[in-house]
Order: structure tokens, then sequence, then C-alpha cells
């Protein structure tokens, strides 16, 4: 009887830990895709913030070229800024931990 129990408890116990690791998968997938949705944000943003600038100033209206250049910098400005601000957070702590 006391076999029957504990056999059962740690069927039950199995059963639990295989549910908390499906979660624990979905999760891993879920921040995955909300990091790459926070990716695709920032590209759409800094693509309008540049094409904003370029329907202010009318002097490159119509330069395709001229404004995927602009587009492709601040791109790479963006993504500079956010290593250089990884970086920081990094160097933060380490600082913290020593």
């Amino acid at each position: 009887q006391n076999e029957k129990e504990l056999q059962d408890v740690v069927k039950q116990q199995e059963e639990k830990m295989f549910q908390l690791i499906d979660k624990s998968g979905e999760v891993t997938r879920l921040k995955a895709e909300v990091s790459q949705l926070k990716r695709s944000l920032q590209r759409a943003e800094t693509e309008a913030r540049v094409l904003w600038e370029e329907m202010r100033g009318k002097e490159h209206q119509g330069d395709t070229a001229y404004v995927q250049e602009r587009v492709m910098l601040r791109r790479e400005v963006d993504k500079l800024r956010l290593l250089l601000l990884e970086k920081k957070d990094e160097n933060l702590q380490l600082t913290d931990k020593y």
C-alpha cells in the first residue's frame, strides 16, 4: 500500500516537473519573440524618424538612395547606442558584484 502511494506521488511529481519544463520552454520562446518584436519596432521607429526628417527637409526629396543611406546610418547609430548601454549595464553589474 505504502509503495503504491509512493509511486503515485513520484508519478505526480514527475508530471509537475514536465509541466514546469514545458512552461519554462514557453517562457524562453516568448522572451525571444518579445526581443525580436522590440528589434522590429526599433527598426520601424528608426525608418519613421528618418522619413519624417526627410519630409520636413525638402532638399533631398525623392532621392531614395540618400534616404536609404540615412536609414542605414540611423540604424547603426541606434545599434551602437544600445551596445554602449549594455556595456554600461555590464560594468555596473560587475562593480556591484565586487
